[in-house]
């Protein structure tokens, strides 16, 4: 009779070694289910615009943006009734044409703000006739929507947060000189029914999708 003890180690080991893979793919999976879980109220958040949610009539003084670099969104948040945050609007937005943070006047970056210090909105001008030449063959075209948000950036001028006529296909993307467009009827509405001078915007760094509070405050808005 065969000594078969060595048979039978080795398929031990590959049954053990066939576990193990088992047990790594369950994890894997599971983990992937845990980042799915975690990032659909990001992922909805896109979903839960103006459409879903109630406007309040007029800014009411407490809220704050979050401006996503990552996402490509411009994110609303307000106290609640019972006093915590949640999202109350979110904007597709187009930022500026290169990655990274702003360093220097025309390097076509949008400015972030620095951890813990907001950056503020300081005047709120109507720019419906504002215009600017692109240098791309259009001329001196209209190209602000209806309002500019004038933001106070620390070693820069010139940012604000404004409409994109003429410009709305690039909304969402990367394509402005260093300012946060919206669609044109997206900055009405986030004139009329949230801004105010002293509002503070933070704009994240191209590496952080949110900050770790709001996918609890998306969360919320939408129950």
């Amino acid at each position: 009779m065969e000594d078969i003890s060595d048979g039978l180690a080795t398929s031990r080991n590959i049954t053990n070694f066939a576990f193990t893979l088992n047990d790594i793919s369950i994890i894997m999976i599971k983990n992937i289910i845990l980042s799915i879980l975690l990032l659909l109220p990001i992922a909805g958040a896109a979903n839960l615009q103006v459409d879903s949610l109630p406007l309040p009539e007029r800014p009411t003084g407490t809220a704050f943006i979050v401006i996503s670099k990552h996402d490509l969104t411009l994110t609303v948040y307000d106290l609640g009734a019972t006093g915590d945050t949640i999202m109350v609007a979110q904007f597709p937005c187009c930022m500026g044409k290169n990655k990274g943070n702003k360093q220097k006047r025309g390097d076509m970056r949008t400015p972030e703000s620095p951890t813990g210090k907001p950056f503020k909105i300081t005047m709120i001008q109507d720019a419906s006739t504002w215009r600017h030449n692109f240098h791309d063959g259009r001329g001196n075209i209209k190209a602000y929507g209806h309002w500019f948000l004038r933001l106070e950036t620390p070693g820069h001028r010139g940012i604000g947060i404004h409409g994109s006529t003429n410009n709305e296909h690039t909304v969402p993307g990367r394509a402005s000189e260093g300012c946060i467009r919206l669609i044109d009827k997206d900055i009405i509405t986030l004139k009329e029914h949230f801004a105010y001078v002293g509002m503070p915007v933070t704009v994240l760094d191209e590496d952080t999708a949110f900050l770790p509070w709001e996918p609890s405050a998306r969360k919320t808005s939408a129950q």
